[in-house]
């Protein structure tokens, strides 16, 4: 028998869990992770031989979702951004 994934259920976003942002559902990886590892010049076959745990539709539905929504997932990469040089500035100044 053969087993259909509904991809809509693929993305989840609970407050509960990466700060409410989308992620892969039953998982801890967001979709901005994914973005970061592509950006990074990751394909899509090298996150997935690189994070075992992670489908190659879970990875091509977080870039799904990434590209219908762009704008929300950069504002998330430049708020992660700058919260890192935040940390980093702490931990020079000691």
């Amino acid at each position: 028998m053969v087993t259909t994934v509904n991809i809509g259920s693929l993305i989840v976003a609970t407050s509960d869990v990466c700060a409410g942002r989308p992620r892969i559902n039953n998982k801890r990886f967001s979709v901005e992770q994914i973005v970061t590892l592509t950006k990074e010049g990751l394909s899509p076959q090298q996150i997935v031989s690189e994070y075992s745990f992670l489908t190659l539709a879970e990875v091509h539905a977080a870039l799904a979702y990434y590209y219908a929504n762009p704008e929300q997932i950069e504002q998330y990469l430049e708020e992660e951004m700058a919260e890192y040089q935040q940390l980093l500035a702490q931990y020079k100044s000691r």
